[in-house]
């Protein structure tokens, strides 16, 4: 692979910030780090002994069946109980433990020991319908409180949940319940999205229609006065509210072992059979625990904000066990950023007077589309770290979200990881490690990268290699540990975790993301990671977004063909093309011109976020699509379609 970086700008920590940041310093980074890799079986026991547990550890890691790693074995604890009744007997138990705001505006808030009461509940309720440690349960629900108290409730009694993103198709909801067998899903009459109303328990009963393996239906009323049509089968559909109502707020905890099944959890965006990563219980609880605490230096005093949904591995880690593991307080949002305004997002900073602002690179070069005057009046003085995840940001999108979102002063901490590590490997730490726009810069704890060839020799601009285990890692793929170890091990011999991504490391030993192995494009013998590409297009200022495919050229071998989306207000014509022509001949050289630029208002994403390169690259031959219907819009596609027409 080749890289085509020219990016040099450099940010150091803000110093107001390093007076209080819990690493201080880029020494105090390094001597940490080096402890982490020269004595891992200690740092790690370190770490875990900031946590409870009913009985501690025979051995921190046990490797005699590799690549099945375990961590903590047989030791015993729950992380719901690490969640609420440590905060809770800690002294915390009047602090809010999260702000509720749903789209149209209602409003709760819940402390950590009404938190721990209404899981309490959750659990009882649960148990009544005959729910015991083991059972799979799925989770259809929209981002209301009730998902937060399910997900615990279930960690608290040792069921295993597999929570489904609330914008999944009943296709996809059968594919998974059938996947994992699960006996119970829970869900909701409705949930809100940009104003309307999603009947989810009607996607819900086409989904589990010819589902042999469940026996409940849960339902959450979340309509209140708005009626919402809830068909209910008799027998095997329950309201919540009814069953709970003599439900006590007490419920002890199932002792888990180390390596029992905490969660499910199903990639997105995969073809064929869905892929289910297993999480365990003892190492996951420690990892999401301790990279929240460092990398978002998290104390007493803040609000911190994570606008991810529950359904994907960032609900999970930062916003549901790695947050509250550290009795935070936090803002969780039910709805789109967009609605009823695109300054939602500032309104919601603004209210909850928050201090941590963690998103996706989506989301902002969204907010750049829209403009810059949905900020004008807005008062986010409260923001001191701002955060991006899901996939690499690009330079030009850094530096507006640094400028305009942080005023210049907020570190940015750039988080590279997956749902297979279940926690941050690469990101900055804010109150340490200079920054660069775009980069993941350094690894986390107890993480040792490599980059490496096909032939697994170390060079500059490759492969990336993850080297030791690491506590958070996955424990395999359910039903399916072959597929585990052909996916994830199969490289270098099984010597080293592959998560499938292009990297490069620069002169400071920092660590640049260059998008999917699978996503690099061979122009005239040169190999060009796509991540890099569609960077130089947003640097254009009428650019918010792009994304580079590859496609058959006679002469090359491969060609480019390029999407733009066009800022509002901005001219899609034959002068912008010819400008971003001349970028690319400035920025790369003529070799990597495109084919063709096609602009449109948006390009097709999953409901995460994740542009859909794959579906371009149908488009631009003509295959058959399948099903669009997940996307977040739908009707991009026809746009899109209309031009190659």
């Amino acid at each position: 692979m080749e890289s085509l970086s020219q990016e040099n700008r450099k940010f150091n920590p803000n110093p107001q910030f390093v007076k209080q940041a819990k690493i201080a310093g880029m020494d105090a980074y390094k001597e940490l780090y080096q402890k982490s890799i020269e004595k891992p079986l200690e740092f790690w026991s370190d770490v875990a002994n900031e946590l409870h547990w009913f009985k501690p550890w025979d051995k921190v890691l046990d490797e005699s069946n590799a690549p099945f790693y375990q961590w903590y074995t047989n030791a015993k604890t729950n992380i719901s109980y690490n969640c609420l009744d440590r905060q809770v007997e800690a002294g915390k138990g009047d602090k809010v433990a999260f702000f509720w705001e749903g789209e149209p505006g209602d409003k709760k808030a819940f402390t950590y020991k009404e938190l721990l009461d209404e899981v309490c509940r959750f659990s009882n309720a649960l148990k009544s319908l005959g729910v015991k440690k083991g059972d799979r349960i799925a989770l259809y629900l929209p981002m209301i409180p009730e998902l937060i108290f399910a997900v615990l409730a279930c960690a608290r009694i040792g069921a295993v949940h597999s929570v489904i993103f609330a914008g999944f198709s009943s296709e996809s909801i059968r594919d998974r319940v059938e996947d994992c067998q699960a006996r119970m899903v829970i869900t909701a009459d409705g949930g809100y999205r940009r104003g309307k109303i999603l009947e989810l328990k009607k996607i819900v009963d086409e989904g589990v229609s010819n589902c042999s393996s469940i026996s409940e239906v849960l339902v959450i009323k979340r309509g209140g006065e708005v009626a919402i049509d809830c068909p209910m089968t008799e027998g095997r559909d329950f309201y919540y509210d009814v069953i709970s109502e003599d439900c006590s707020s007490v419920c002890p905890p199932e002792e888990m072992d180390s390596e029992d099944l905490l969660f499910l959890l199903y990639t997105s965006g995969t073809t064929g059979k869905p892929k289910g990563i297993m999480h365990t219980t003892a190492g996951y609880q420690v990892f999401s625990y301790i990279t929240s605490k460092y990398v978002f230096d998290l104390n007493d005093e803040d609000v911190y904000w994570c606008t991810a949904d529950v359904g994907w591995i960032t609900g999970h880690t930062y916003i549901v066990y790695g947050i509250l593991q550290n009795g935070a307080t936090q803002v969780i949002y039910e709805g789109a950023p967009n609605h009823p305004e695109p300054d939602r997002f500032w309104n919601i900073i603004e209210d909850y007077k928050v201090t941590t602002f963690y998103t996706a690179p989506t989301a902002i070069r969204a907010f750049m589309k829209w403009g810059d005057h949905w900020l004008e009046g807005k008062d986010l003085s409260s923001l001191r770290l701002l955060g991006t995840v899901g996939e690499p940001i690009n330079p030009e999108a850094w530096m507006w979200y640094h400028e305009k979102i942080g005023a210049s002063k907020c570190p940015i901490v750039d988080t590279w990881w997956q749902t297979e590590t279940g926690g941050h490997l690469l990101t900055p730490i804010p109150g340490a490690i200079p920054t660069k726009p775009g980069c993941a810069t350094v690894p986390f704890f107890g993480i040792e990268p490599l980059v490496l060839n096909e032939e697994g020799e170390t060079v500059d601009v490759g492969i990336l290699a993850i080297k030791h285990p690491w506590p958070g890692m996955l424990r395999g793929i359910y039903g399916d540990q072959q597929r585990y170890i052909d996916t994830y091990w199969s490289k270098w011999n099984g010597r080293h975790y592959f998560p499938g991504d292009g990297a490069r490391v620069d002169e400071d030993g920092y660590y640049w993301i260059l998008g999917r192995v699978d996503d690099v494009v061979n122009v005239s013998g040169h190999r060009i990671g796509t991540a890099e590409l569609e960077s130089i297009f947003v640097e254009h200022e009428s650019i918010a977004e792009a994304a580079v495919i590859g496609i058959k050229h006679d002469i090359k071998g491969q060609g480019l063909l390029a999407f733009a989306t066009v800022i509002q207000g901005k001219s899609a014509d034959e002068a912008l093309e010819k400008d971003l022509i001349q970028l690319v001949d400035k920025r790369i050289g003529k070799f990597a011109r495109p084919e063709k630029i096609i602009f449109s208002s948006d390009l097709p994403k999953t409901r995460s976020g994740k542009i859909m390169r794959r579906l371009l690259r149908s488009i631009a031959d003509g295959d058959d699509l399948g099903n669009i219907t997940t996307l977040a819009d739908p009707s991009v596609v026809d746009e899109i379609q209309k031009q190659f027409n």
